[in-house]
């Protein structure tokens, strides 16, 4: 046995039994061997989910639907994406003789690293759920990432699962002569529109520069669209999501009712990624209703706490999420108030000047009664929401104890958005709090 995979396999375990998780193990294993990742021999199915929102969702819910269908599976759960995250993962699932130990092998990959896992992890399906414009200091423009795609498009072999309402994603068919490819898509809804003030991408068609004409927008520029002087967008979905009922949280597919496990647009696009990539392995599509109905959303994507009133945590990193968890919170009844964590460390991005991109106008609510600014930039969000009109309903409160705290305190139902980097220790800061309330009762 390698001793040096060993060790990294000696060290996960023991990480694991801590009640500890994270990338060290495969920090170290590629700190001793630069070539770790080249050594696994890989399972038949290699499945790669990759875009800039929804890829620890969808991969988790493709990952469980697989098991239902029987699959033994090794996937990334947590979201540790990157070549460390990585290395953590094969190496858990692994024999001595590096062999991974499963039917499937189910990975979530950052859009960033995507060329570089690319020949080291020979994959048999690409999902890929959507290209939004992300942290600009840390990706680039969104162009570049999209260009790198398609130098790995011109020679994929597999099955290509497209979002065929995104027509940043849809290029990349263009692109993919040995791939099979498989579009999802989702038909308007009663919360679709005919015009969008959010949509910053995807506004000309990548063939010929003419304007795309838009049907309806689902969020941002997701929708259905095409273009009047070449047909781009013009696609025959493998899998359409439509009858959308958002009061039950149900969607159908064909004849067969499906439950989303929560009651928003872009969950059924995980829902619709994940049934299409069943569709396109020739699985059952109906087991995914099971999974569909007991998913739980966690760390960080509308996870609760109960502190004296329900506390809702949700994950931010850019435009268009910061505007689904804006919308998610206004439609949410009752008063309530809001707390934004904003860091701009390594893995938030330097440049926060996304914040001004997105529409916090949307929390001009009467029903928030008051939006707690903390974090490292806690004076740069108050900034932004006082251009808005909102200085009125402004509490900076750095220290994100304090402001937690303060939230609980206040006993109103309450929502935390959070940048990366905040959101673990929020999450310990709310779990502890919660715990403290439950003692004292």
């Amino acid at each position: 046995m390698d001793i040096r995979l060993f060790i990294v396999q000696k060290l996960h375990s023991l990480l694991a039994k801590a009640g500890r998780g994270g990338s060290f193990p495969g920090e170290l294993a590629l700190r001793m061997d630069p070539n770790f990742l080249k050594k696994f021999h890989l399972p038949k199915e290699v499945i790669l989910i990759t875009g800039t929102n929804g890829k620890t969702t969808t991969s988790n819910l493709i990952a469980e639907s697989l098991r239902a269908n029987g699959l033994n599976v090794l996937n990334n759960h947590r979201g540790d994406n990157l070549n460390v995250g990585i290395a953590t993962t094969l190496a858990s699932g692994s024999d001595e003789q590096y062999r991974i130990q499963a039917d499937a092998l189910v990975l979530e990959i950052d859009e960033l690293t995507m060329y570089r896992q690319f020949d080291n992890l020979h994959p048999t399906t690409l999902v890929i759920t959507n290209f939004f414009r992300d942290q600009l200091d840390r990706a680039g423009e969104m162009e570049t990432i999209i260009l790198k795609f398609i130098e790995l498009m011109e020679r994929f072999e597999g099955h290509l699962i497209l979002n065929g309402d995104d027509p940043n994603v849809v290029r990349l068919a263009d692109h993919a002569p040995k791939a099979t490819i498989h579009f999802f898509s989702v038909q308007e809804t009663i919360r679709s529109t005919i015009i969008s003030d959010e949509a910053g991408e995807g506004k000309f068609c990548p063939r010929c520069g003419h304007p795309l004409v838009y049907e309806y927008y689902q969020y941002s520029h997701i929708g259905r669209f095409h273009c009047t002087h070449d047909g781009f967008g013009e696609i025959t979905p493998d899998l359409v999501v439509r009858n959308i009922d958002f009061d039950r949280s149900m969607f159908q597919v064909g004849n067969q009712m499906f439950h989303s496990f929560v009651n928003s647009i872009y969950g059924v696009y995980n829902c619709a990624a994940d049934l299409c990539l069943l569709q396109a392995l020739g699985l059952d599509c109906r087991k995914a209703d099971e999974v569909f109905r007991n998913y739980v959303l966690k760390e960080g994507r509308n996870e609760v706490f109960e502190l004296q009133k329900p506390c809702t945590v949700n994950l931010i990193k850019n435009p268009t999420g910061a505007n689904e968890v804006m919308k998610f919170i206004v439609a949410q009844p009752g008063d309530k108030n809001v707390c934004i964590l904003l860091n701009d460390n390594d893995q938030d991005g330097h440049d926060i000047s996304w914040i001004w991109d997105a529409h916090f106008e949307r929390l001009n609510d009467p029903n928030i009664k008051t939006i707690v600014c903390s974090g490292l930039r806690a004076y740069d969000m108050a900034l932004r929401l006082k251009y808005e009109g909102l200085e009125d309903r402004i509490q900076v409160i750095e220290n994100p104890t304090d402001a937690i705290r303060w939230l609980d305190e206040a006993n109103l139902e309450s929502h935390v958005i959070s940048t990366y980097t905040a959101l673990h220790s929020t999450r310990a800061i709310i779990a502890k709090q919660a715990a403290r309330r439950s003692t004292n009762k």
